[in-house]
């Protein structure tokens, strides 16, 4: 095969790579061959009607929502009115405008059965230059959320995507927004907004290997690290800006030069956390800033909130909803899911013995808090694995050394508070162990959704004390299911006591040696943690 040659984005070529419009658009589907009567069956229902459909083709319902106060509705979202979508509303998000929902049942996915049935990103209409970069990743068939919003947003919709972490999001985004780059190159052309900065750094670094045959150029801006620096690079006028909400306004107010009001595409990157991080009044200000006309804009979240649904309603017109969840808590069907129930003095000795079984698999284990983190991660090392841990507390650069040894598999195992559960993609991790259950069942599911990615399969063990009953039952409620116990022999567990009670008393000296040390230092009070509110340059750092 010959070598693919990289192209750049202002070449007159590239004319050439533009998809004919006057094909058959790739959103349009054929009509069924009868018309149905009555309203479909749900996507998981038993009953079927019509002539029988392929084993894999997802079934698709598209319904569209209509109001007596839409003319109404449709007029405030002109005005693009933002302010105060903080509190509560209780109206559907549908209520105001023409907005059609698609969903689709998800348990065909990634079976292996009937591959040929199953769409090419050539059937969505991308162009070769970008199937290309999805073949050198490994992509080789478009996941469900990519499958349906893809078309829709080449044929220049704005989108709401709904789908369960690991399914895909980003690459749903990336390739609309390169392909209409190659088609009009412009800088300042795209902008990701992102909760976090680790997520930030992922997406960019997703945007470079999707662009990196017609040689895209991302900037990343985000908390924490030199606003010289990040200057610089926006002087060089890249293609698409990835960022987080209060450094990109820092950016907007401060950076000569720097303004984004020829940009075509707005991208908000799990929303819901966006909005949860307090980024609400910096969202308004940058949405007012920005240019309305001819913008594009995404929306994707993993959870639909009453928050979201005012920022969908100040920021998209008249939206295309994609969901590719039948709940919020929708995990996916490759994810095992188990729980131990064990007392709470036992916690050290029952990881130490699942670690022990799993040894070269590559584990996660979450925490509730930063002291229990680095606990955890001494504990580890004392007993001869290679730990590491990952919380808010460390510095970015450490934070990102931490993320770069566990995918390089310096370390198999990373001990992390929930500044890890969110949208980090973390290739081929085996094992999450929930070792403290979070608050809440939304960071449950996403905290579990660091494996069985990309249709691998995975595991997820949640350890429930006598502390943590109603907690548990909650998450097994919102999750619609009762979950599985994971069998562990008490005899055999119990003989590691001795060594885990060695290893205790040394991760307490430690840690008592760290802590004094910080109070020699002044313990960090630099951060203004006695004020009520985090400053705008610390809003994106994830203290887990």
């Amino acid at each position: 095969m010959a070598p693919i040659k990289k192209r750049k984005l202002n070449e007159p070529a590239l004319a050439k790579a533009r998809p004919s419009t006057a094909s058959t658009p790739p959103t349009k589907r054929s009509k069924p061959a009868h018309k149905p009567t009555s309203r479909p069956p749900p996507p998981n229902s038993s009953a079927t009607s019509g002539p029988s459909r392929p084993r894999n083709a997802p079934e698709v319902r598209r319904a569209r929502t209509q109001d007596a106060e839409e003319s109404e509705d449709s007029e405030d979202e002109e005005d693009g009115g933002f302010e105060g979508f903080d509190e509560e509303e209780e109206e559907d998000a549908s209520s105001g405008s023409e907005e059609e929902d698609i969903a689709v049942n998800t348990a065909i996915q990634d079976s292996g059965e009937g591959e040929g049935s199953r769409k090419s990103f050539a059937d969505l209409g991308v162009i070769p230059e970008l199937i290309d970069a999805c073949t050198n990743l490994g992509y080789t068939h478009p996941t469900p959320i990519q499958e349906q919003s893809i078309p829709l947003a080449l044929q220049g919709r704005d989108i709401i995507g709904l789908a369960e972490t690991g399914s895909g999001k980003t690459a749903a985004f990336v390739l609309p927004l390169l392909q209409e780059l190659i088609k009009k190159p412009q800088p300042l052309f795209g902008l990701v907004l992102a909760p976090t900065r680790e997520l930030a750094y992922q997406i960019s670094q997703q945007v470079e290997a999707l662009g990196s045959l017609i040689n895209v150029k991302c900037a990343v801006l985000v908390g924490g690290m030199d606003m010289v620096a990040q200057a610089i690079a926006l002087g060089k006028k890249p293609h698409v800006i990835v960022a987080t909400p209060g450094r990109l306004m820092d950016h907007l107010e401060n950076t000569k030069g720097f303004s984004l009001k020829h940009l075509k595409y707005l991208v908000m990157d799990e929303a819901d956390r966006l909005l949860d991080l307090d980024f609400g009044p910096i969202l308004d200000k940058i949405l007012k800033v920005l240019p309305r006309e001819g913008r594009h804009t995404y929306l994707f979240s993993a959870t639909m909130s009453s928050k979201v649904e005012s920022l969908q309603r100040a920021s998209l017109h008249n939206p295309l909803r994609v969901s590719i969840s039948s709940s919020s808590h929708q995990t996916v069907l490759s994810l095992i899911q188990k729980y131990i129930f064990i007392p709470h003095k036992h916690k050290d000795v029952y990881l130490m013995h699942l670690i022990n079984e799993n040894l070269g698999h590559r584990t996660i284990i979450f925490t509730r808090t930063v002291n229990e983190t680095q606990r955890i991660a001494i504990l580890l090392r004392t007993l001869g694995f290679g730990a590491i841990p990952l919380h808010g507390q460390l510095s970015q650069s450490a934070r990102l050394g931490a993320l770069q040894k566990f995918r390089s598999r310096g370390r198999d195992i990373l001990v992390a508070t929930d500044v890890a559960a969110r949208g980090l993609d973390i290739p081929s991790v085996d094992l999450v162990i929930n070792l403290d259950l979070p608050a809440d069942s939304k960071t449950y599911v996403h905290r579990v959704g660091r494996t069985a990615r990309a249709g691998k399969s995975g595991k997820a063990i949640s350890f429930v004390t006598q502390y943590d009953l109603e907690i548990w039952m909650r998450i097994e409620n919102a999750l619609g299911k009762k979950l599985d116990e994971e069998p562990i022999p008490k005899d055999e567990v119990m003989v590691l006591m001795e060594r885990v009670g060695d290893a205790q008393r040394v991760a307490v000296k430690e840690m008592k040696e760290i802590h004094d040390s910080r109070g020699r230092r002044g313990g960090g009070g630099g951060r203004g943690r006695g004020h009520g509110r985090r400053g705008r340059d610390d809003m994106d750092r994830e203290d887990g």
